[in-house]
């Protein structure tokens, strides 16, 4: 089928890595991997990122105008869509030309990552909010991607509306590649443990993260362990700042790195620490155990829908620097532990988060989502 896909937030190709872009270029990549021809809406981002009430009504015009323009040039084509896909709206981020779209051309609207937050209802993203909060009742089906939205969203719809729950993927093998070097601890070289962190150097909730990683390290630092840090970005030197009372020769800046380079850096360590403060999900959470890699990470968000705490790695109470440390403690001291979640982490992220049942679990929702449209068309 012919997919029109739409990301308001952050368009796929945009200049800024982030998880989010990475997401959007992932489920790209599963619809193709579905069988569908995907194009894209547009590249227009509806983000008002300061809770201005004036902006967020130019944006819904301008959409609105983008939406008049879209609804012309499909009318006019051989091959109209017929599904729009949204990708990650809420209420800094409304869909303000998805359902208009799909209205005026009888078209099924899906979305995916869809949030409720009701607290802005009345609050500086009001307007945004009042959108997204149509968007979603509009859609014909949604994907969840973080279970923390299931509840919200559903409590709008209702619990008979079309919807499933998608745990973040990645294509594993382009990413990670199935080697043998994909159990880096399974016979290590003598020396200190080697930790790894991936994460951009952002103010916020990525900066208050690796502020508590530097914490719980400092209270280990008499065991024998190493940290690679792979990022960079506008906080970096406060990151920097934050490892200061740590011996410098135990830290090592690896900066921003493409893809591949990140796998490599994951396939040679030992294991992956990340308080994901705030964190939606952690894709990085993924490729880690991808590549091998048990996990510590903060308990956060969705984090929880990717790594298996006690199988795939440790999740501690998001914000505790002390149980952090306890937990990484834990696996430095544990070879056996180390080794035997590493295994379990591969076999997890090929079972849930790989890329082909990603694509047979998105090909399925807007079938069924274009099934029942049109039943209700024809009984209509």
């Amino acid at each position: 089928m012919n997919v029109a896909f739409y990301a308001p937030l952050k368009p796929f190709d945009h200049p800024v890595p982030s998880g989010d872009r990475q997401l959007a270029q992932a489920l790209l990549q599963a619809l193709c991997a579905g069988g569908h021809s995907v194009s894209i809406a547009s590249r227009f981002r509806s983000f008002d990122g300061r809770g201005d009430a004036t902006r967020q009504a130019r944006l819904s015009h301008v959409g609105g105008k983008l939406a008049r323009r879209l609804i012309a040039r499909y009318r006019r084509a051989a091959d109209r869509p017929d599904v729009w896909f949204t990708y990650h709206l809420y209420h800094k981020a409304p869909d303000w030309l998805g359902p208009a779209v799909c209205r005026a051309l009888n078209i099924t609207y899906v979305v995916a990552e869809a949030s409720v937050a009701g607290k802005q209802r009345h609050g500086p993203w009001a307007f945004g909010y009042a959108g997204s909060l149509a968007a979603v009742a509009a859609a014909d089906a949604v994907l969840h991607l973080n279970p923390d939205d299931v509840e919200a969203v559903r409590n709008l719809r209702g619990a008979s509306a079309i919807a499933d729950l998608l745990p973040p993927f990645l294509d594993l093998g382009a990413f990670a590649g199935y080697d043998a070097r994909r159990f880096p601890n399974a016979a290590r070289r003598a020396g200190p443990i080697k930790l790894i962190t991936v994460a951009m150097m952002r103010p916020g909730a990525k900066l208050a993260s690796y502020r508590l990683l530097a914490t719980a390290l400092a209270r280990i630092e008499s065991h024998a362990w190493d940290l690679v840090v792979v990022g960079d970005g506008p906080a970096r030197v406060h990151v920097e700042r934050a490892f200061a009372g740590i011996d410098p020769t135990r830290i090592h800046f690896a900066g921003a790195q493409p893809a591949y380079c990140v796998a490599a850096f994951l396939r040679e360590a030992d294991l992956f620490v990340w308080p994901a403060i705030n964190e939606a999900f952690g894709m990085v959470f993924i490729e880690a155990q991808a590549c091998g890699l048990a996990v510590v990470g903060g308990n956060s968000g969705g984090v929880a829908a990717v790594v298996a705490s006690g199988l795939t790695g440790l999740l501690v109470a998001p914000g505790d620097a002390e149980a952090f440390a306890q937990a990484t403690m834990r696996l430095l001291g544990d070879a056996e532990l180390r080794q035997k979640m590493g295994h379990e982490a591969l076999a997890y992220v090929r079972t849930r988060h790989d890329l082909p049942t990603a694509a047979a679990r998105i090909d399925a929702l807007m079938r069924r989502a274009m099934t029942k449209r049109a039943a209700v068309a024809a009984s209509a």
